[in-house]
Protein backbone atom coordinates (compact mmCIF):
# COMPACT_ATOMS: atom_id res chain seq x y z
CA UNK A 1 0.00 0.00 0.00
CA UNK A 2 1.26 3.28 -1.17
CA UNK A 3 -0.14 6.52 1.09
CA UNK A 4 0.98 9.73 0.53
CA UNK A 5 0.52 12.27 3.38
CA UNK A 6 -0.01 15.97 2.30
CA UNK A 7 0.49 19.14 4.73
CA UNK A 8 -0.63 22.58 3.30
CA UNK A 9 -0.21 25.57 6.03
CA UNK A 10 2.42 26.63 8.11
CA UNK A 11 6.09 24.72 7.24
CA UNK A 12 3.99 22.92 4.46
CA UNK A 13 5.17 19.72 3.61
CA UNK A 14 4.55 16.17 1.86
CA UNK A 15 5.70 11.94 3.24
CA UNK A 16 5.21 9.19 1.56
CA UNK A 17 4.34 5.84 2.74
CA UNK A 18 4.96 2.05 0.92
CA UNK A 19 4.13 -0.92 3.01
CA UNK A 20 4.34 1.23 6.33
CA UNK A 21 8.23 2.42 5.74
CA UNK A 22 8.82 6.23 5.15
CA UNK A 23 10.18 6.65 1.67
CA UNK A 24 10.81 9.97 1.47
CA UNK A 25 9.83 13.38 4.01
CA UNK A 26 10.64 17.05 2.82
CA UNK A 27 9.14 20.43 3.51
CA UNK A 28 8.29 22.33 0.80
CA UNK A 29 10.63 25.86 1.70
CA UNK A 30 13.80 23.68 0.98
CA UNK A 31 12.96 23.77 -2.36
CA UNK A 32 10.65 27.54 -2.90
CA UNK A 33 13.63 28.84 -0.95
CA UNK A 34 10.84 30.54 1.67
CA UNK A 35 10.85 29.38 5.25
CA UNK A 36 8.12 27.84 7.18
CA UNK A 37 6.27 28.22 3.42
CA UNK A 38 2.69 27.67 3.44
CA UNK A 39 2.38 26.96 -0.01
CA UNK A 40 0.85 23.80 -1.59
CA UNK A 41 3.70 21.51 -1.43
CA UNK A 42 3.74 21.10 -5.65
CA UNK A 43 7.76 20.47 -5.18
CA UNK A 44 7.36 18.13 -1.99
CA UNK A 45 4.63 16.00 -3.76
CA UNK A 46 6.93 15.86 -6.96
CA UNK A 47 9.69 14.74 -4.97
CA UNK A 48 8.13 12.31 -2.94
CA UNK A 49 6.10 10.65 -6.04
CA UNK A 50 9.72 10.32 -7.25
CA UNK A 51 11.55 8.67 -4.44
CA UNK A 52 8.92 6.15 -4.05
CA UNK A 53 9.93 5.45 -8.41
CA UNK A 54 5.98 6.25 -8.84
CA UNK A 55 5.34 7.39 -12.59
CA UNK A 56 1.84 9.12 -11.47
CA UNK A 57 0.18 10.29 -8.63
CA UNK A 58 -2.18 7.29 -9.60
CA UNK A 59 0.46 5.06 -8.34
CA UNK A 60 -1.00 6.10 -4.98
CA UNK A 61 -3.30 4.10 -3.22
CA UNK A 62 -5.01 7.14 -0.67
CA UNK A 63 -3.35 11.19 0.06
CA UNK A 64 -4.02 11.97 3.55
CA UNK A 65 -4.53 15.48 4.78
CA UNK A 66 -3.83 16.58 8.17
CA UNK A 67 -7.27 18.87 8.40
CA UNK A 68 -10.56 18.07 8.68
CA UNK A 69 -11.32 21.27 6.44
CA UNK A 70 -9.06 20.30 3.13
CA UNK A 71 -7.20 23.57 2.16
CA UNK A 72 -7.69 25.50 -0.56
CA UNK A 73 -4.80 24.82 -2.83
CA UNK A 74 -5.19 20.71 -2.52
CA UNK A 75 -8.76 21.27 -3.44
CA UNK A 76 -7.72 23.28 -6.67
CA UNK A 77 -5.00 20.78 -7.85
CA UNK A 78 -7.15 17.45 -6.78
CA UNK A 79 -10.22 18.96 -8.14
CA UNK A 80 -12.37 18.89 -5.75
CA UNK A 81 -15.32 20.52 -5.11
CA UNK A 82 -16.24 23.30 -2.73
CA UNK A 83 -19.09 22.29 0.06
CA UNK A 84 -19.37 25.76 1.22
CA UNK A 85 -23.77 26.65 1.99
CA UNK A 86 -24.64 30.24 0.21
CA UNK A 87 -23.89 32.43 3.08
CA UNK A 88 -20.12 30.96 3.03
CA UNK A 89 -19.52 31.83 -0.45
CA UNK A 90 -21.22 35.99 -0.37
CA UNK A 91 -18.60 35.84 2.82
CA UNK A 92 -15.60 34.45 1.15
CA UNK A 93 -16.20 36.57 -2.10
CA UNK A 94 -16.63 40.04 -0.36
CA UNK A 95 -13.90 38.96 1.81
CA UNK A 96 -11.53 38.54 -1.32
CA UNK A 97 -12.59 41.73 -2.87
CA UNK A 98 -11.89 43.92 0.69
CA UNK A 99 -8.65 41.90 1.40
CA UNK A 100 -7.35 39.90 -1.47
CA UNK A 101 -6.29 37.67 1.39
CA UNK A 102 -4.57 34.24 1.73
CA UNK A 103 -7.96 32.68 0.85
CA UNK A 104 -7.42 33.82 -2.96
CA UNK A 105 -6.25 31.08 -4.75
CA UNK A 106 -6.93 31.83 -8.04
CA UNK A 107 -2.95 31.94 -9.22
CA UNK A 108 -3.67 28.02 -8.46
CA UNK A 109 -6.34 27.58 -11.21
CA UNK A 110 -3.75 27.96 -13.88
CA UNK A 111 -4.21 24.50 -15.78
CA UNK A 112 -0.44 23.56 -14.85
CA UNK A 113 -1.27 23.44 -11.50
CA UNK A 114 -3.84 21.06 -12.34
CA UNK A 115 -2.86 18.73 -14.83
CA UNK A 116 -0.95 16.24 -12.73
CA UNK A 117 -3.19 15.62 -10.24
CA UNK A 118 -6.69 16.59 -10.60
CA UNK A 119 -7.76 13.00 -11.99
CA UNK A 120 -6.42 10.73 -9.44
CA UNK A 121 -8.82 7.93 -9.08
CA UNK A 122 -7.48 7.36 -5.50
CA UNK A 123 -9.10 7.60 -2.17
CA UNK A 124 -8.46 11.37 -0.23
CA UNK A 125 -9.13 11.37 3.32
CA UNK A 126 -8.64 14.01 5.77
CA UNK A 127 -8.39 13.67 9.64
CA UNK A 128 -7.81 16.02 12.94
CA UNK A 129 -5.06 17.68 12.72
CA UNK A 130 -3.84 16.62 16.44
CA UNK A 131 -5.16 13.41 15.89
CA UNK A 132 -2.08 13.37 12.91
CA UNK A 133 0.25 14.74 15.57
CA UNK A 134 -0.86 11.88 17.63
CA UNK A 135 0.12 9.32 15.20
CA UNK A 136 3.92 10.72 14.18
CA UNK A 137 4.63 10.32 17.87
CA UNK A 138 2.87 6.49 18.24
CA UNK A 139 3.48 4.80 15.39
CA UNK A 140 7.57 5.82 15.48
CA UNK A 141 7.96 3.88 18.58
CA UNK A 142 8.58 0.56 19.47
CA UNK A 143 5.52 -1.32 21.15
CA UNK A 144 1.81 -1.48 21.51
CA UNK A 145 1.15 -1.39 25.14
CA UNK A 146 -1.10 1.67 26.55
CA UNK A 147 0.24 4.88 25.90
CA UNK A 148 -0.39 8.55 26.56
CA UNK A 149 0.48 10.28 24.33
CA UNK A 150 0.23 14.51 24.14
CA UNK A 151 -0.13 16.76 21.50
CA UNK A 152 1.06 20.76 22.32
CA UNK A 153 1.21 23.15 19.62
CA UNK A 154 -0.18 26.73 18.75
CA UNK A 155 -3.62 25.76 17.25
CA UNK A 156 -4.66 23.16 14.60
CA UNK A 157 -8.54 22.34 14.16
CA UNK A 158 -9.50 24.62 16.60
CA UNK A 159 -7.48 22.61 19.57
CA UNK A 160 -4.77 23.86 20.89
CA UNK A 161 -3.52 20.70 23.39
CA UNK A 162 -5.29 17.28 22.91
CA UNK A 163 -4.80 14.43 25.36
CA UNK A 164 -5.28 10.65 23.53
CA UNK A 165 -5.08 7.04 24.75
CA UNK A 166 -3.17 4.71 22.47
CA UNK A 167 -3.08 0.83 22.48
CA UNK A 168 -2.49 -1.60 19.63
CA UNK A 169 -3.88 0.15 16.17
CA UNK A 170 -6.48 2.57 18.22
CA UNK A 171 -5.56 6.31 18.96
CA UNK A 172 -8.79 7.31 20.93
CA UNK A 173 -8.92 11.28 22.22
CA UNK A 174 -9.23 11.55 26.13
CA UNK A 175 -9.10 15.53 26.56
CA UNK A 176 -9.08 18.47 23.85
CA UNK A 177 -8.23 21.58 25.15
CA UNK A 178 -8.97 24.90 23.04
CA UNK A 179 -7.43 28.58 23.39
CA UNK A 180 -8.16 28.28 27.02
CA UNK A 181 -5.59 26.12 27.48
CA UNK A 182 -2.96 27.62 24.55
CA UNK A 183 0.32 26.82 26.35
CA UNK A 184 2.10 26.98 22.93
CA UNK A 185 0.51 30.48 22.05
CA UNK A 186 1.49 31.52 25.64
CA UNK A 187 4.99 31.05 25.01
CA UNK A 188 4.58 32.40 21.15
CA UNK A 189 3.22 35.65 23.27
CA UNK A 190 6.28 36.09 25.02
CA UNK A 191 8.35 35.71 21.53
CA UNK A 192 6.74 38.34 20.27
CA UNK A 193 7.22 40.38 23.16
CA UNK A 194 10.73 39.85 22.50
CA UNK A 195 10.40 41.33 18.91
CA UNK A 196 11.18 38.01 17.53
CA UNK A 197 8.62 36.34 15.21
CA UNK A 198 5.63 33.91 16.59
CA UNK A 199 5.89 30.21 15.09
CA UNK A 200 9.60 30.97 14.49
CA UNK A 201 11.55 32.78 17.07
CA UNK A 202 10.31 30.55 19.93
CA UNK A 203 13.83 29.14 19.98
CA UNK A 204 15.78 31.97 20.50
CA UNK A 205 13.15 32.66 23.25
CA UNK A 206 14.78 29.34 24.54
CA UNK A 207 18.12 30.03 23.84
CA UNK A 208 17.92 33.50 25.51
CA UNK A 209 16.31 32.26 29.23
CA UNK A 210 19.17 30.87 31.21
CA UNK A 211 20.96 34.00 30.78
CA UNK A 212 17.99 35.38 33.02
CA UNK A 213 16.66 35.21 36.65
CA UNK A 214 12.81 34.29 36.51
CA UNK A 215 13.21 34.99 40.77
CA UNK A 216 13.28 39.47 39.53
CA UNK A 217 9.70 38.70 37.76
CA UNK A 218 7.97 35.59 38.77
CA UNK A 219 4.49 35.14 38.87
CA UNK A 220 4.21 38.65 36.61
CA UNK A 221 3.34 35.79 33.69
CA UNK A 222 0.44 33.54 34.94
CA UNK A 223 -2.03 35.73 33.55
CA UNK A 224 -1.10 33.74 29.82
CA UNK A 225 -0.22 30.82 31.19
CA UNK A 226 -3.03 27.83 31.60
CA UNK A 227 -2.88 26.16 35.00
CA UNK A 228 -4.01 22.13 35.54
CA UNK A 229 -5.17 20.18 38.15
CA UNK A 230 -4.89 16.54 37.86
CA UNK A 231 -6.68 16.01 34.23
CA UNK A 232 -8.67 19.60 34.55
CA UNK A 233 -8.15 22.41 33.98
CA UNK A 234 -7.71 24.74 36.70
CA UNK A 235 -7.11 28.32 35.14
CA UNK A 236 -7.99 29.51 31.43
CA UNK A 237 -6.44 31.77 29.71
CA UNK A 238 -8.05 34.21 27.31
CA UNK A 239 -5.24 35.26 24.92
CA UNK A 240 -7.28 37.14 22.05
CA UNK A 241 -7.96 36.18 18.51
CA UNK A 242 -4.94 35.53 16.18
CA UNK A 243 -4.28 37.81 13.58
CA UNK A 244 -2.99 35.65 10.63
CA UNK A 245 -1.87 36.79 7.16
CA UNK A 246 0.45 36.06 4.21
CA UNK A 247 3.48 37.43 4.21
CA UNK A 248 6.26 35.87 0.96
CA UNK A 249 4.77 32.40 1.04
CA UNK A 250 4.52 31.55 4.99
CA UNK A 251 1.82 32.11 7.38
CA UNK A 252 2.51 34.97 9.98
CA UNK A 253 0.90 35.37 13.24
CA UNK A 254 0.09 38.29 15.93
CA UNK A 255 -1.55 38.01 19.29
CA UNK A 256 -2.33 41.62 20.31
CA UNK A 257 -1.47 40.69 24.25
CA UNK A 258 2.17 40.74 23.11
CA UNK A 259 2.23 44.40 23.74
CA UNK A 260 1.84 43.91 27.79
CA UNK A 261 4.68 41.61 27.56
CA UNK A 262 6.65 43.98 25.53
CA UNK A 263 5.81 46.29 28.64
CA UNK A 264 6.96 44.00 31.06
CA UNK A 265 10.65 43.39 29.28
CA UNK A 266 10.73 46.88 29.27
CA UNK A 267 10.61 46.99 32.79
CA UNK A 268 12.67 43.60 34.06
CA UNK A 269 14.99 43.18 30.93
CA UNK A 270 13.96 40.59 28.37
CA UNK A 271 16.48 37.52 29.58
CA UNK A 272 14.62 37.75 33.57
CA UNK A 273 11.38 37.62 31.10
CA UNK A 274 12.24 34.84 28.61
CA UNK A 275 13.49 33.03 31.74
CA UNK A 276 10.20 33.08 33.63
CA UNK A 277 8.45 32.40 30.07
CA UNK A 278 10.66 29.36 29.97
CA UNK A 279 9.63 27.96 33.91
CA UNK A 280 5.76 28.84 32.99
CA UNK A 281 6.05 26.52 29.95
CA UNK A 282 8.07 23.70 31.88
CA UNK A 283 4.76 23.99 34.76
CA UNK A 284 2.13 23.90 32.68
CA UNK A 285 3.30 20.69 30.95
CA UNK A 286 4.24 19.16 33.44
CA UNK A 287 0.94 19.89 35.55
CA UNK A 288 -0.71 18.14 32.56
CA UNK A 289 1.57 15.08 31.96
CA UNK A 290 1.16 14.27 35.89
CA UNK A 291 -2.39 15.06 36.06
CA UNK A 292 -3.23 12.69 33.22
CA UNK A 293 -0.63 9.53 34.25
CA UNK A 294 -1.89 9.73 37.92
CA UNK A 295 -5.28 9.63 36.68
CA UNK A 296 -4.96 6.63 34.24
CA UNK A 297 -1.56 4.68 35.84
CA UNK A 298 -0.30 4.79 32.36
CA UNK A 299 3.12 5.64 32.82
CA UNK A 300 4.64 5.25 28.83
CA UNK A 301 3.92 8.38 27.13
CA UNK A 302 4.37 9.61 23.28
CA UNK A 303 4.84 13.52 22.31
CA UNK A 304 4.16 15.75 19.05
CA UNK A 305 3.48 19.00 18.17
CA UNK A 306 5.57 22.50 17.68
CA UNK A 307 6.17 23.14 21.84
CA UNK A 308 7.97 19.82 21.79
CA UNK A 309 10.83 21.44 19.60
CA UNK A 310 11.87 22.85 23.43
CA UNK A 311 14.61 20.66 24.33
CA UNK A 312 14.71 22.59 28.00
CA UNK A 313 11.15 21.07 28.44
CA UNK A 314 12.05 17.76 27.37
CA UNK A 315 14.95 17.41 29.71
CA UNK A 316 12.71 18.43 32.62
CA UNK A 317 10.21 16.17 31.59
CA UNK A 318 12.96 13.17 31.46
CA UNK A 319 14.97 14.62 34.47
CA UNK A 320 12.07 14.86 36.72
CA UNK A 321 10.28 11.11 35.16
CA UNK A 322 10.46 9.60 38.44
CA UNK A 323 8.04 12.58 40.23
CA UNK A 324 5.95 12.97 37.00
CA UNK A 325 5.78 9.17 37.18
CA UNK A 326 7.06 8.41 33.24
CA UNK A 327 8.77 5.50 32.64
CA UNK A 328 9.05 6.08 28.64
CA UNK A 329 9.02 9.14 26.89
CA UNK A 330 8.95 9.11 23.13
CA UNK A 331 9.12 12.41 20.98
CA UNK A 332 8.40 12.41 17.40
CA UNK A 333 12.03 14.12 16.24
CA UNK A 334 10.11 16.23 13.86
CA UNK A 335 6.73 17.19 15.98
CA UNK A 336 5.89 20.86 14.47
CA UNK A 337 3.68 21.10 11.54
CA UNK A 338 6.34 19.75 8.96
CA UNK A 339 6.35 16.71 10.43
CA UNK A 340 2.37 16.43 10.27
CA UNK A 341 2.41 14.88 6.97
CA UNK A 342 4.18 11.37 7.76
CA UNK A 343 1.46 11.52 10.83
CA UNK A 344 -1.63 11.54 8.25
CA UNK A 345 0.01 9.30 5.84
CA UNK A 346 1.05 6.82 9.01
CA UNK A 347 -2.93 7.16 10.48
CA UNK A 348 -4.24 6.26 7.05
CA UNK A 349 -1.51 3.27 6.65
CA UNK A 350 -2.65 1.83 10.11
CA UNK A 351 -6.23 1.79 9.42
CA UNK A 352 -5.25 -0.58 7.01
CA UNK A 353 -2.57 -2.78 8.90
CA UNK A 354 -1.79 -4.45 12.74
CA UNK A 355 0.64 -1.70 13.94
CA UNK A 356 3.66 -3.68 15.69
CA UNK A 357 5.81 -0.98 16.84
CA UNK A 358 7.95 0.17 14.90
CA UNK A 359 12.07 1.86 14.84
CA UNK A 360 12.52 5.00 13.53
CA UNK A 361 16.06 4.51 12.28
CA UNK A 362 16.57 8.27 10.92
CA UNK A 363 15.07 11.71 9.41
CA UNK A 364 17.38 11.54 6.12
CA UNK A 365 14.07 11.97 3.65
CA UNK A 366 15.20 14.52 1.28
CA UNK A 367 16.43 14.88 -1.47
CA UNK A 368 20.47 13.38 -2.25
CA UNK A 369 22.75 14.08 -5.48
CA UNK A 370 25.77 11.60 -6.79
CA UNK A 371 28.95 12.76 -7.43
CA UNK A 372 28.29 13.10 -11.04
CA UNK A 373 25.32 15.40 -9.93
CA UNK A 374 27.80 17.62 -7.80
CA UNK A 375 30.34 17.87 -10.05
CA UNK A 376 27.90 19.07 -12.84
CA UNK A 377 26.99 21.65 -10.60
CA UNK A 378 30.73 22.68 -9.61
CA UNK A 379 31.71 22.92 -13.34
CA UNK A 380 28.86 25.33 -13.82
CA UNK A 381 29.74 27.55 -11.50
CA UNK A 382 33.35 27.24 -12.86
CA UNK A 383 34.58 26.52 -9.48
CA UNK A 384 37.89 24.97 -8.48
CA UNK A 385 37.45 21.96 -7.09
CA UNK A 386 38.79 18.83 -5.83
CA UNK A 387 37.86 14.43 -5.64
CA UNK A 388 38.91 13.30 -2.41
CA UNK A 389 38.86 9.43 -1.66
CA UNK A 390 38.24 9.93 2.24
CA UNK A 391 36.67 13.16 2.73
CA UNK A 392 35.93 12.57 6.17
CA UNK A 393 39.91 12.19 7.09
CA UNK A 394 40.62 15.47 5.45
CA UNK A 395 37.27 17.13 7.09
CA UNK A 396 38.71 16.16 10.44
CA UNK A 397 42.09 17.58 9.70
CA UNK A 398 40.93 20.97 8.98
CA UNK A 399 38.27 21.23 11.99
CA UNK A 400 41.61 20.21 14.20
CA UNK A 401 42.86 23.59 12.71
CA UNK A 402 39.55 25.75 13.49
CA UNK A 403 38.59 25.43 10.49
CA UNK A 404 34.76 26.12 9.60
CA UNK A 405 33.20 23.51 7.56
CA UNK A 406 30.10 22.46 5.01
CA UNK A 407 29.50 19.34 5.08
CA UNK A 408 26.97 18.44 2.28
CA UNK A 409 26.27 14.57 2.18
CA UNK A 410 23.60 12.03 1.27
CA UNK A 411 19.79 12.67 2.08
CA UNK A 412 18.69 16.02 3.23
CA UNK A 413 17.31 15.68 6.68
CA UNK A 414 13.84 16.03 7.60
CA UNK A 415 12.31 18.76 10.05
CA UNK A 416 14.75 21.93 11.76
CA UNK A 417 17.60 20.13 13.00
CA UNK A 418 20.66 19.40 10.78
CA UNK A 419 21.43 15.80 11.27
CA UNK A 420 24.97 15.48 9.71
CA UNK A 421 24.18 15.99 6.04
CA UNK A 422 23.50 19.42 5.92
CA UNK A 423 25.46 20.90 8.04
CA UNK A 424 28.15 23.56 9.37
CA UNK A 425 31.06 21.90 11.81
CA UNK A 426 33.79 23.72 13.83
CA UNK A 427 36.07 22.42 16.82
CA UNK A 428 34.09 22.39 19.79
CA UNK A 429 37.09 23.00 21.74
CA UNK A 430 37.36 26.85 21.60
CA UNK A 431 35.20 28.72 23.81
CA UNK A 432 35.10 31.88 20.74
CA UNK A 433 34.13 29.81 17.78
CA UNK A 434 30.75 30.07 19.05
CA UNK A 435 31.10 33.93 18.67
CA UNK A 436 32.67 33.40 15.34
CA UNK A 437 29.78 31.16 13.79
CA UNK A 438 26.93 33.64 15.20
CA UNK A 439 28.90 36.40 13.48
CA UNK A 440 30.54 35.52 10.51
CA UNK A 441 28.41 32.33 9.35
CA UNK A 442 25.10 32.18 10.81
CA UNK A 443 24.39 36.24 11.11
CA UNK A 444 22.47 36.25 14.16
CA UNK A 445 22.22 37.16 17.91
CA UNK A 446 25.53 36.25 19.88
CA UNK A 447 23.86 34.40 22.82
CA UNK A 448 22.29 32.07 20.43
CA UNK A 449 24.38 28.11 21.21
CA UNK A 450 25.61 25.60 19.31
CA UNK A 451 24.82 21.90 19.46
CA UNK A 452 27.29 19.11 19.68
CA UNK A 453 27.68 16.01 17.76
CA UNK A 454 29.00 12.93 18.98
CA UNK A 455 29.78 9.15 19.15
CA UNK A 456 27.10 7.06 20.03
CA UNK A 457 30.10 5.21 22.30
CA UNK A 458 31.04 8.00 24.09
CA UNK A 459 27.82 9.17 25.67
CA UNK A 460 28.23 8.49 29.17
CA UNK A 461 32.21 10.76 28.54
CA UNK A 462 30.03 13.86 27.73
CA UNK A 463 26.34 13.28 29.45
CA UNK A 464 24.68 12.90 32.90
CA UNK A 465 21.52 10.83 33.08
CA UNK A 466 21.05 10.65 29.20
CA UNK A 467 19.03 8.36 27.26
CA UNK A 468 19.76 7.82 23.46
CA UNK A 469 18.84 10.90 21.59
CA UNK A 470 19.82 11.00 17.82
CA UNK A 471 17.73 13.84 16.72
CA UNK A 472 18.27 16.81 19.07
CA UNK A 473 15.33 16.49 20.58
CA UNK A 474 16.57 17.05 24.41
CA UNK A 475 19.44 18.91 26.49
CA UNK A 476 21.03 16.92 29.20
CA UNK A 477 23.66 18.64 31.36
CA UNK A 478 26.81 17.99 31.23
CA UNK A 479 29.89 15.71 32.92
CA UNK A 480 31.25 18.90 35.08
CA UNK A 481 35.21 18.03 34.14
CA UNK A 482 34.41 18.49 30.11
CA UNK A 483 32.18 21.87 29.97
CA UNK A 484 35.92 23.70 29.86
CA UNK A 485 36.95 20.84 27.48
CA UNK A 486 34.60 21.60 24.75
CA UNK A 487 33.25 24.93 25.56
CA UNK A 488 31.55 26.23 22.27
CA UNK A 489 28.84 23.48 22.75
CA UNK A 490 28.17 23.94 26.64
CA UNK A 491 25.43 26.64 26.87
CA UNK A 492 25.31 28.96 29.75
CA UNK A 493 23.18 26.68 32.26
CA UNK A 494 25.63 23.77 31.41
CA UNK A 495 23.80 21.85 29.12
CA UNK A 496 24.32 20.35 25.73
CA UNK A 497 21.58 19.69 22.78
CA UNK A 498 23.33 16.43 21.46
CA UNK A 499 22.85 14.28 18.63
CA UNK A 500 24.08 10.41 19.19
CA UNK A 501 25.62 9.30 15.95
CA UNK A 502 25.53 5.67 15.78
CA UNK A 503 27.72 3.88 13.28
CA UNK A 504 25.62 2.38 10.96
CA UNK A 505 23.09 5.06 10.68
CA UNK A 506 25.47 7.61 9.38
CA UNK A 507 28.79 6.26 8.65
CA UNK A 508 30.10 8.84 7.11
CA UNK A 509 29.45 11.28 9.47
CA UNK A 510 30.52 9.02 12.38
CA UNK A 511 33.94 8.67 10.58
CA UNK A 512 34.85 11.96 10.59
CA UNK A 513 34.12 12.57 14.71
CA UNK A 514 36.35 9.51 14.70
CA UNK A 515 38.79 10.99 13.21
CA UNK A 516 38.46 14.08 14.83
CA UNK A 517 38.74 11.66 18.05
CA UNK A 518 41.84 10.82 16.79
CA UNK A 519 43.44 14.03 16.53
CA UNK A 520 42.09 15.84 19.48
CA UNK A 521 41.15 13.16 21.85
CA UNK A 522 37.37 14.38 21.84
CA UNK A 523 34.91 12.32 20.11
CA UNK A 524 32.39 15.23 19.48
CA UNK A 525 32.09 17.95 16.78
CA UNK A 526 29.76 21.32 16.68
CA UNK A 527 27.23 20.92 14.42
CA UNK A 528 24.98 23.61 12.67
CA UNK A 529 22.51 23.76 9.89
CA UNK A 530 23.86 24.62 6.43
CA UNK A 531 22.09 27.57 6.12
CA UNK A 532 21.99 31.85 7.45
CA UNK A 533 19.34 32.90 10.00
CA UNK A 534 15.84 33.28 8.47
CA UNK A 535 16.37 31.17 5.25
CA UNK A 536 15.33 27.43 5.11
CA UNK A 537 18.68 24.33 5.38
CA UNK A 538 20.10 24.11 2.11
CA UNK A 539 19.03 21.52 -0.25
CA UNK A 540 21.11 20.79 -3.57
CA UNK A 541 24.56 21.38 -4.58
CA UNK A 542 23.63 24.43 -5.58
CA UNK A 543 22.16 26.22 -2.38
CA UNK A 544 24.99 24.81 -0.72
CA UNK A 545 27.56 26.96 -2.53
CA UNK A 546 25.98 29.98 -1.99
CA UNK A 547 25.89 29.59 1.40
CA UNK A 548 29.33 28.70 1.48
CA UNK A 549 30.39 31.95 -0.81
CA UNK A 550 28.07 34.53 1.14
CA UNK A 551 29.68 33.41 4.32
CA UNK A 552 32.65 33.06 6.41
CA UNK A 553 32.69 28.62 6.02
CA UNK A 554 36.53 28.16 4.84
CA UNK A 555 36.36 25.05 3.08
CA UNK A 556 33.14 23.10 1.79
CA UNK A 557 32.95 19.30 0.90
CA UNK A 558 30.14 18.10 -0.88
CA UNK A 559 30.37 14.93 -2.16
CA UNK A 560 33.43 13.45 -2.46
CA UNK A 561 34.80 17.01 -3.62
CA UNK A 562 36.54 19.99 -1.72
CA UNK A 563 36.15 23.76 -1.99
CA UNK A 564 38.29 26.01 -0.20
CA UNK A 565 38.76 29.64 -0.54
Amino acid sequence: MTILGIHEGHDSSAAIIVDGKIIADVQEERFNRVKHSGDTPLNAIHYCLAAAGLESINDVDYVSIPWLQIPDGLKTIFNISESFNWKQRIFRKVFKLMFRSPFDTSWLRAPIYKEAFAQYEGQIKSYDHHLCHAASAYYTQSDTDKHLIFTIDGIGDNTCTTVWLAEGNQITPLKKYGSEAAIGWAYSLVTEGLHWIHGDGEGKTMGLAPYGDYNVCKGLLDPYFPEFEGTELKKEVDLGAPYVWNEKGASQYHLTKSSEVEQLIQKYGKENIAAEAQRKLEESVIELVKGWVDQTGIKKTCFAGGVMLNVKLNQRLWNNRASIGIEKQHIYPNPGDSGVAVGAALLEYYKHHSFEGSTLDSLYGGPEYSNKEIEGHLQLSKLNYQYLDEPAKTAAQLLSENKIIGWFQGRMESGPRALGNRSILMSPLMKGNKAILNERVKFRESFRPFCPSLLFESRDKYLLDSKDEFFMMASFDCVESKINQIPAVVHEDGTLRPQLVKKEQNPLFWQLIKEFETITGESIVLNTSMNVMGEPIVNTPSDAIKCFYSTGIDALFIGNYLITK
